[in-house]
C-alpha cells in the first residue's frame, strides 16, 4: 500500500466510495430523528434509527428488530443471519465506513472487537452519530483519549458497555459507598479467575465468508488463525488484553464509580504475572496490579485469580475504616451484600443515580442529551488502568503516571507503548 493510500482520510474515503453505498439497501420509510435534532436540544422524534457495526457474538444481544436500519459485519454469515432475526430490508455492509455515511441513521452501536473500538467511534462521532461501543473503551491509550476529543468536538453521546454501572447491586454498593458506611475506603481487591493459554493450532486460509484483512483492520497483518479471531481475539494483548482488560474493564468500571474517581487515574502501578510457557496466547496467565491513588489515597489491587468471595467468580471487596463490601461481578451479573441492597439514604445524604439499564440509559441520553452513566471519559480511565497493567507487566517494571498529562513519567518506552499507527486508512 503506498503512502497516498495510507494517507487517505475518512472523508476522503466516503467521497471516493459513495457510489458503493448501494451495497446496501436503503429504507426510505424511516425518517431519522437527527433531520430535526441538533447536540443542544433533544429531538422531537421518539423514534431513533439505529445501525449495528459488529453482529456476532456479544453483538447479537444489541440488535433491535423494526429500528435496525443498516447491519454491518466482515463475515457474511453473521450478516446473514442478524438480517434474518431484526427483520424488514435493512442494509447490508462489509465496510462500516458505508453505514456510517447514511443520513437516516441517528445512532449505532460499535460491537467489533476491542482493536477496532476507537477508530469506528471517532469514525462514528464525525459522521454526527451517537454511540453505543462495547467495552474495554479501547485498546491503546491514544485512541482513548481521541475517542473522549471526539465526543465532545462533534456533540455526540458515547455510552461504553461497562453494565455493571446500570445493576440493581452496584448501584446500592456505590451509595452505600459514597454514603460513608465504610468509612473512607482504603484498598479495592479484585479477583479473577486466570487467562488460558490456547494450543498451537495451525495458521489456514480464512472460510470464504470472512474478510481476514478487514477484520484486522488497524492491527498489523497476521496469517489467518480460527483461535485468534472472534471470541479468542481476547487473549491476544494486541486485540483484546486477557482478562484485565475483558472483565478487568467491568470491575473497574464500579470501582470507579463507587470511589467517585471517573475524572483521574492513579500515580503508582506495579504489576507482576507468569506469562504463557506454551501455547499461542500472550496475556498474563497469572496476575497481580497494584494501582496507588492520592487525594484520596487508596490502593486498587487486580489479582488473578486472588480471593474468590461469596462463591463468585469474580468480583472486588471494598476495605473501609469502618467496614468492608463485597461486590460481585462488576458487568450485567453484579450484586452486593444485603446490608447495602437494603440501605436507605437518609436526609441530605448522597444519591447515586440509578440507571433505568445500560441501553434504555444510552437512549434516554440520546433524547435529552445528558451524559450516560458511562460516558466516555470515565471508560477511557477505566481503559487506561487495564491498558497501563498490561504495559507493567510487559516491560516488567513499576510505572509511575501522570493522570493530567496522561503520560508516564521518565519512561519513554512505556509512553511508545500508550499509541500505535494503525494499518493502512486504519488510524486517527
Amino acid at each position: 500500500m503506498n503512502q497516498e493510500t495510507k494517507k487517505t482520510t475518512r472523508r476522503r474515503f466516503l467521497q471516493q466510495s459513495s457510489a458503493a453505498v448501494g451495497a446496501g439497501t436503503l429504507a426510505p420509510n424511516w425518517v431519522p430523528s437527527t433531520v430535526f435534532a441538533a447536540p443542544e436540544r433533544p429531538a422531537p422524534s421518539d423514534r431513533i434509527v439505529f445501525g449495528n457495526i459488529g453482529i456476532g457474538g456479544r453483538g447479537e444481544a444489541f440488535l433491535r428488530p423494526g429500528q435496525c436500519a443498516a447491519l454491518c459485519d466482515v463475515d457474511a454469515n453473521h450478516l446473514k443471519k442478524a438480517a434474518e432475526r431484526v427483520g424488514g430490508n435493512p442494509g447490508l455492509y462489509k465496510d462500516y465506513r458505508e453505514l456510517l455515511d447514511r443520513k437516516d441513521i441517528d445512532a449505532v452501536f460499535v460491537t467489533a472487537p476491542d482493536h477496532w473500538h476507537g477508530v469506528m467511534t471517532v469514525h462514528a462521532c464525525e459522521a454526527g452519530k451517537d454511540v453505543y461501543v462495547e467495552k474495554p473503551a479501547s485498546v491503546t491509550h491514544e485512541e482513548g483519549r481521541a475517542m473522549v476529543n471526539a465526543a465532545k468536538r462533534y456533540g455526540r453521546v458515547v455510552q461504553v458497555g461497562s453494565q455493571g454501572r446500570s445493576t440493581r447491586g452496584a448501584h446500592a454498593a456505590c451509595t452505600y459507598i459514597r454514603n460513608g458506611n465504610l468509612g473512607p475506603v482504603r484498598k479495592v481487591t479484585c479477583w479473577h479467575y486466570a487467562s488460558p493459554v490456547g494450543d498451537w493450532t495451525p495458521d489456514s486460509d480464512p472460510p470464504p465468508d470472512l474478510d481476514w484483512d478487514l477484520w484486522l483492520g488497524p492491527a498489523r497483518w497476521m496469517p489467518y488463525n480460527s483461535k485468534k479471531c472472534h471470541f479468542n481475539f481476547r487473549w491476544l494483548i494486541e486485540f483484546g488484553g486477557g482478562q484485565i482488560r475483558d472483565r478487568g474493564a467491568h470491575i473497574f468500571s464500579v470501582a470507579l464509580w463507587c470511589m467517585n474517581q471517573d475524572h483521574t487515574g492513579p500515580v503508582m502501578i506495579d504489576v507482576k504475572g507468569e506469562p504463557p510457557h506454551d501455547g499461542m496466547y500472550d496475556c498474563p496467565v497469572t496476575m497481580e496490579a497494584v494501582y496507588e491513588f492520592k487525594n484520596p489515597d487508596w490502593t486498587l489491587i487486580w489479582s488473578q485469580p486472588g480471593h474468590p468471595e461469596m462463591g463468585a467468580a469474580y468480583g472486588a471487596k471494598y476495605w473501609g475504616d469502618k467496614d468492608t463490601l463485597i461486590v460481585t461481578g462488576g458487568d450485567g451479573g453484579c450484586d452486593t451484600e444485603e446490608k447495602a441492597k437494603n440501605y436507605k439514604v437518609p436526609t441530605k445524604g448522597i444519591e447515586v443515580f440509578n440507571s433505568p439499564g445500560h441501553t434504555e440509559n444510552w437512549i434516554d441520553c440520546i433524547k435529552t442529551r445528558q451524559q450516560p452513566v458511562m460516558h466516555i471519559e470515565a471508560a477511557h480511565r477505566v481503559a487506561t488502568l487495564c491498558i497501563l497493567g498490561n504495559i507493567s507487566f510487559r516491560l516488567g517494571r513499576k510505572l509511575e503516571w501522570d493522570a493530567v498529562s496522561e503520560k508516564v513519567k521518565n519512561d519513554e518506552e512505556a509512553n511508545r507503548l500508550l499509541r500505535f499507527v494503525g494499518r493502512g486508512p486504519w488510524h486517527l
